[in-house]
């Protein structure tokens, strides 16, 4: 299917600049603010689960946060598609999180969970507004979804030799190189920029936001 065909969402150009986005961030709020992942909750979880079992409660708030605010991400994403606006939806959810992300660039370390919080809030309503890749389910800001999906088209392809599912596989793999792309260039901006390194991620969701203006 030609490309043009796509909703502008669902284009390869804002999709790998959201996906660079997920890694930057990821790798931001754990080189720099206090090693909480903002994106994959999971990890946070099973840290949670352990400070919670270690009677660490200090520890549990640092990681219970993240995920508290990431399920409210989502609900927000939810708010903002279902209130009607003259903007599409997916634009107002990228204004806000290049907002939010914005100002995290101005929160000191003293207030690093306040920081953990709002990215993985601003994560969560990405990840909930851009679900697609050129019309495959695919997820801008993990990589678990994208890995498995990958492989189950490589192999759907080495079966069958089917195009579709060869085309899919490459996507897959090459959203997961986007995503370790992005979190290299968060861990060399964070040595070079510090806390203001997350602004490189508002930068890539303002020219992501670009294609998106245009109509589908």
């Amino acid at each position: 299917m030609d490309q043009q065909a796509h909703p502008a969402a669902e284009r390869l150009f804002p999709v790998a600049l959201l996906t660079l986005s997920g890694g930057l961030q990821d790798a931001y709020t754990y080189l720099r603010r206090g090693r909480v992942f903002a994106n994959a909750q999971t990890g946070n979880i099973v840290l949670l689960g352990q400070s919670l079992f270690d009677g660490d409660w200090s520890r549990a708030v640092r990681y219970l946060l993240p995920v508290v605010a990431f399920a409210l991400g989502v609900a927000a994403a939810e708010a903002i598609r279902l209130h009607p606006s003259r903007l599409h939806w997916q634009r107002r959810v990228l204004l806000w999180e290049i907002f939010l992300l914005f100002l995290v660039g101005f929160i000191p370390h003293s207030l690093d969970q306040l920081a953990n919080a709002l990215v993985s809030f601003s994560c969560a309503m990405q990840v909930q507004a851009f679900r697609k890749m050129e019309g495959f389910l695919f997820a801008s800001t993990m990589c678990i979804g994208n890995l498995r999906s990958g492989v189950e088209a490589l192999c759907t392809f080495l079966r069958t030799g089917d195009r579709q599912e060869r085309k899919k596989a490459r996507l897959y793999f090459l959203a997961i190189l986007l995503f370790a792309l992005g979190a290299e260039i968060g861990s060399l901006a964070v040595e070079l920029l510090d806390l203001p390194a997350i602004w490189l991620s508002c930068v890539m969701l303002a020219l992501g936001f670009r294609p998106l203006s245009k109509r589908d």
